[in-house]
């Protein structure tokens, strides 16, 4: 819950919405013993560009139910209007996409079309939310309240007594760009819209859902508006419908909508499947699973904001990818048929450039059973689509961002076991060799023309010449994002995705490609200009290119030649050497962090050294960026350097940035990357190597952690992690015991990780010896 203090406004409205939806004047001291849900705030990150959504999910949801104030993502905490309540939003994108079918209750007579002008005014005194629950006292005198299932959402309005209580369906307004909408009322409760829409950061391919609305009695009229054009009485429409209701007696109106990305049909099976609860059953449903998901990590230690932050971090990390087949497990695949998933749940939204450095390797170690189904689904689309997919929407391809984020996403899944045949999986087989097939394919080639996905575009150069060459003027050949416009960061991108891949090619006994993947590895070298000591892109004819200080690179994609030196993970030896060996890579590293101030004033540095105010300030920066993805790992270098000390005294200054407000998560979230990147973080557990299985430790910032894990994947079936008298204070490790044996090394593999139960951090004000021996760093993958 937020609570803010705003000038009292004196409209009747205002006074009657308060009265109906009140919130307590401050959060509980301390949360009810058990129920997590309480230490979440929905509202964490809805400012400041962080784009997540204070609304109505359940975990993965393929509905998730919110309130839209005119943000090209959905909702923003400084705007004070509400256009609409829609189905669908993604939890910290960039781009626009979804808000399909915004809601809204008003009263009166209906003489406006368009959202922006019909909106309603709220005060965040009469708003209020928690995992699985929105409502919201709007200036009109209605009060609002979301939850929502897997597949439907639920809208329960309380409205003043009046003859004319009207619920606007708008299927013409939506986040994205509208292509067609077309609504159609089938009787005295029930509504059917079909909703085509395009847009993300490009103009993509557009996308359709389908969505069935039931009211829980009958509407007293009705009409659907085309344009600026009010038809009373009219069933169908291209713009919207509004259902007028009296609320003399009765007051409240209750609407649940099924959605489908299948058919009409879908929609159906979807409702049938999920509707007919009342709200507050589906309400305390959603309130039960989000308990369970969150119950599988239990922090003990710090204080009540920390908790807080962390518990609605991990809440942000469970509400991505979407399930995406229906009810009775059909689903569109990329070739707009529709299929059927026999032995999984079928999931959609990939945010991959993002999510392949921490959110996945979260829902492996936490979700494995949805990690799997999630994995498995992008192997469908491979299969299914022709290729696989780099941020793919329902079932478009946008093609943004770039390089090969898809292959560390499956290579991990295939590291924690998740691609393999299981016991108890309802018949599951495995798909390794199927991953791996698509995998190879998408390494080796590139996409026809004839198909959406860009792939690895620069891939013919790259695998000719060892690097991607950065053509700024290069007609770009498909939506989205181009390859070749960013060549730096490509061909580091690709070298990392080559030792993921050569390492899976090893395990399935694939030799030959995995000594080609393993020398392909190496081809960041080939973007290493000694004379500056920097990667640097090169041009079509192989030479460097662009201004010669890393601060002002050029074909890095989001960052600079600063932020990406560290993005060499499959070989941080061969990097170090590059450089000039440990001390020279610790000099680098110290003046990137800027250390020499950093452990005086963690916060101060990270909040005016690191950040810069704008969350999207991605270029001429020589230190390191918290607030993007392509030196989320950067902080654990000093785990291969000798100095593993750095890495907590970074981490922990990083950490100050996420806090209990509404611009309390570090620039866009995107799907749960930011989120995860603070949870694991927290724990004191890190994917150091994105694709593979070496985890890398520091120091948690809770003096107990306990993970609940699945047995079928982690045979010990919990970890957990102690750190007592954690603090500011003493924050350095002195040792690490595994199952009480000491560990001298600063990281696991995934294979000592699952037998563990016990993993015992002891701490101190100093520095010590732990993890400074050569022995101690992570291996190189190459």
């Amino acid at each position: 819950m937020r609570v803010t203090r705003h000038p009292r406004l004196c409209l009747a409205g205002v006074m009657a919405a308060s009265a109906l939806f009140a919130t307590p004047a401050a959060r509980a001291a301390e949360p009810t013993v058990g129920h997590l849900t309480d230490l979440v705030d929905p509202f964490i990150g809805t400012q400041n560009e962080g784009n997540t959504f204070p609304g109505a999910a359940v975990p993965f949801g393929m509905v998730q139910l919110s309130p839209d104030t005119g943000h090209s993502t959905g909702y923003d905490y400084s705007h004070r209007r509400i256009r609409g309540f829609s189905l669908v939003h993604l939890s910290g994108v960039g781009c626009r996409i979804g808000g399909d079918l915004p809601a809204l209750p008003t009263t009166g007579d209906v003489t406006q079309t368009d959202y922006a002008r019909y909106a309603a005014g709220f005060r965040h005194d009469d708003e209020r939310a928690s995992p699985g629950y929105y409502r919201v006292g709007l200036a009109s005198g209605i009060g609002a309240e979301l939850t929502a299932t897997a597949r439907t959402g639920v809208q329960r309005y309380t409205f003043p007594a009046t003859d004319k209580a009207n619920v606007l369906l708008n299927a013409a307004q939506s986040l994205h760009k509208p292509v067609a909408g077309e609504v159609r009322i089938l009787d005295d409760r029930t509504v059917r819209t079909k909703i085509t829409g395009r847009g993300f950061c490009r103009n993509t391919l557009p996308y359709t859902v389908y969505t069935l609305t039931r009211f829980d009695r009958p509407f007293t009229a009705y009409g659907t508006w085309d344009g600026a054009t009010v038809t009373p009485g009219a069933r169908t429409g291209p713009g919207g419908a509004y259902l007028r209701f009296d609320t003399t007696g009765q007051r409240t109106v209750t609407a649940t909508t099924a959605l489908s990305y299948v058919d009409e049909h879908g929609a159906e099976v979807n409702l049938r499947a999920e509707g007919g609860r009342s709200f507050d059953a589906v309400r305390a449903a959603a309130r039960r699973a989000w308990e369970e998901r969150l119950g599988t990590v239990r922090v003990t230690g710090g204080d009540q904001t920390r908790r807080r932050t962390f518990y609605s971090s991990l809440y942000r990390s469970f509400l991505a990818p979407n399930v995406g087949s229906d009810a009775d497990r059909r689903y569109r695949g990329w070739d707009l048929r529709v299929r059927r998933a026999q032995d999984f749940t079928y999931y959609q939204n990939w945010s991959l450039w993002d999510t392949y450095r921490t959110q996945c390797q979260l829902l492996a170690l936490l979700a494995p059973r949805e990690a799997r189904d999630m994995a498995v689904s992008v192997v469908r689309v491979g299969e299914e689509g022709g290729w696989l997919p780099k941020w793919g929407y329902g079932t478009v391809e946008t093609n943004i961002m770039t390089g090969d984020p898809v292959t560390p996403f499956l290579t991990t899944a295939y590291q924690q076991g998740l691609l393999a045949g299981h016991d108890g999986y309802d018949g599951y087989d495995g798909y390794e060799e199927r991953a791996y097939r698509v995998l190879k394919r998408n390494a080796d080639g590139v996409p026809p023309a004839g198909l959406p996905m860009a792939g690895r575009e620069a891939n013919a150069e790259y695998i000719a010449h060892g690097f991607a060459p950065y053509d700024k003027g290069r007609p770009q050949a498909k939506l989205g994002d181009s390859d070749y416009h960013q060549g730096g960061s490509v061909t580091l991108e690709y070298a990392l995705s080559d030792a993921m891949l050569a390492q899976m090619a090893r395990g399935l006994g694939h030799t030959g490609d995995a000594a080609r993947y393993a020398a392909r590895s190496r081809n960041y070298r080939n973007v290493f200009d000694s004379s500056t000591g920097f990667f640097r892109s090169r041009d079509v004819s192989g030479a460097f290119t662009g201004p010669a200080d890393p601060a002002h690179s050029v074909g890095f994609h989001e960052g600079t030649a600063w932020q990406y030196q560290w993005l060499v993970p499959q070989d941080l030896p061969g990097l170090i050497g590059l450089l000039g060996g440990e001390r020279a890579a610790n000099d680098r590293l110290d003046a990137f962090f800027a250390y020499d101030r950093l452990p005086a004033d963690p916060e101060g540095t990270a909040r005016r050294v690191w950040v810069h105010g704008d969350p999207y300030a991605y270029y001429h920066a020589d230190k390191y960026n918290p607030q993007n993805e392509p030196d989320l790992i950067a902080p654990y270098t000093y785990l291969s350097t000798g100095q593993p000390w750095k890495t907590t005294d970074v981490v922990h200054a990083a950490l100050t940035l996420f806090t209990d407000a509404p611009a309390g998560v570090t620039g866009n979230d995107d799907l749960g990357t930011m989120s995860a990147w603070h949870v694991l973080s927290s724990i004191g557990l890190f994917p150091v190597q994105p694709g593979y299985g070496t985890w890398g430790l520091s120091t948690p910032v809770f003096d107990r952690v306990e993970l609940v894990l699945d047995r079928r994947h982690w045979p010990s079936g919990g970890l957990t992690v102690t750190a007592p008298g954690t603090s500011a204070a003493d924050r350095y490790v002195q040792t690490v015991r595994a199952d009480g044996v000491p560990h001298a090394r600063t990281y696991l593999t995934t294979g000592a990780l699952r037998s563990l139960r016990t993993l015992a951090f002891t701490v101190g004000p100093r520095p010590s010896e732990w993890g400074t021996s050569p022995q101690a760093a992570p291996p190189a993958l190459t």
